[in-house]
């Protein structure tokens, strides 16, 4: 939010203005040419389990390369926060800064979530998302943002002086201490910004501050992942409910989450290429 001085204009003012936006990460050479690999295997697609994540909690959970999950609506419309890390090494995990200039600060289907440096490589690719109809609006929302960080007891304390300890980095660096046996302290390092799962959100046309609304998803609805390498998931329920009214608290009405998860012995999945790791040298050669 800018401050408001009194403005001193140059002269030059409108012409500094009137430069044309450039796309900083032109993308057409990061175009999946398998998709409609992924899109076809889909019909053989055979469910496997499913985990059911309390209100307000957060659970992590083995994805094996080449199969395929989905995060359900299932009691009520519910906000979740998905972290991702490589099953061999968490230092690998999503990074959501370059996912977003990568792909816009929404995903839908076809985008993919990408590593951290040194890997930088797909982890999953967006197959199907039932909220894809909802587009953005007149307030410039959309859903399953990448531009939030997750609800934090840092921040909470920041603003209110309160501790809160059931906001979602909280669930996740729990969820993560218990799954791989390490301390909370050794977890909540690797527990990371998310991709807002069924979230709501955009900025401000007069402030530009981030802001969330009602999300849209209802019971019925889902996102769909494949995976891209072997990975554990993590996903919080967020303690904000749907996020039509605050979050990082116990006032909002909050529903589970459902995970579900499908193998695929599609031929088709044979063509598909394996998501490999940077080739860059990383010599940082001057």
């Amino acid at each position: 939010m800018k401050i408001d001085n009194p403005k001193i204009i140059p002269k030059d003012a409108e012409s500094r203005r009137k430069g044309s936006p450039v796309i900083c990460y032109p993308t057409h050479a990061l175009t999946n040419k398998n998709l409609e690999l992924l899109i076809s295997a889909r019909s053989a697609m055979k469910k496997v389990k499913e985990l059911l994540i309390p209100p307000r909690d957060a659970t992590c959970f083995e994805i094996p390369a080449g199969c395929f999950f989905r995060i359900c609506s299932v009691d009520g419309p519910q906000v979740g926060d998905l972290n991702l890390w490589s099953t061999h090494d968490l230092s690998e995990k999503f990074y959501s800064g370059k996912t977003r200039a990568l792909h816009g600060t929404h995903l839908s289907t076809g985008d993919r979530m990408w590593s951290t440096f040194p890997f930088m490589r797909p982890l999953v690719t967006i197959t199907h998302d039932t909220l894809d109809w909802y587009g953005w609006d007149t307030d410039g929302a959309s859903v399953h943002d990448v531009i939030g960080t997750r609800c934090d007891p840092y921040t909470a304390k920041l603003l209110t002086n309160i501790d809160y300890h059931y906001c979602c980095h909280s669930n996740l660096t729990r969820a993560l201490a218990k799954y791989c046996n390490i301390s909370y302290g050794e977890a909540e390092a690797f527990v990371h910004d998310v991709l807002n799962v069924f979230m709501c959100t955009g900025f401000t046309h007069d402030t530009h501050q981030y802001f969330m609304k009602a999300s849209p998803v209802r019971p019925g609805d889902y996102i769909e992942f494949y995976a891209e390498i072997d990975l554990i998931g993590g996903l919080s329920t967020c303690p904000g409910g749907d996020c039509s009214t605050e979050h990082s608290s116990d006032k909002a009405e909050c529903y589970p989450l459902l995970v579900e998860f499908f193998s695929c012995q599609s031929p088709k999945l044979d063509l598909y290429p394996n998501s490999l790791p940077s080739e860059y040298s990383i010599s940082h050669k001057d």
